[in-house]
């Protein structure tokens, strides 16, 4: 039952940065993936990820932590694909 909670949020992550990765606004790589695919794909991990919470918590607690998760990782995969694309990016000067 335990393994079940890392694995649903796991497959939470992957969604979200595969629904992210299809859209063209995205900032990992110059070009985003190919949208059905890609956004079908984060469909079948949230679901999968919505399914391993209702099978650990309750109802209500299920989706408060779907919810809470989504907020998360639809807020930090942006901001981690900003500080990747900075980070091959930097040029030091040495003086």
């Amino acid at each position: 039952m335990q393994a079940v909670i890392p694995a649903s949020l796991i497959a939470m992550f992957l969604g979200c940065f595969c629904i992210y990765r299809a859209s063209p606004n995205q900032r990992w790589r110059p070009a985003p993936w190919p949208a059905r695919p890609a956004r079908t794909a984060g469909a079948a991990l949230l679901a999968l990820g919505a399914w391993g919470c209702l099978h650990a918590f309750s109802a209500v607690a299920a989706v408060f932590v779907f919810c809470t998760a989504l907020m998360l990782f639809f807020s930090l995969i942006p901001y981690l694909g900003a500080l990747a694309g900075t980070r091959g990016s930097d040029t030091h000067e040495s003086r």
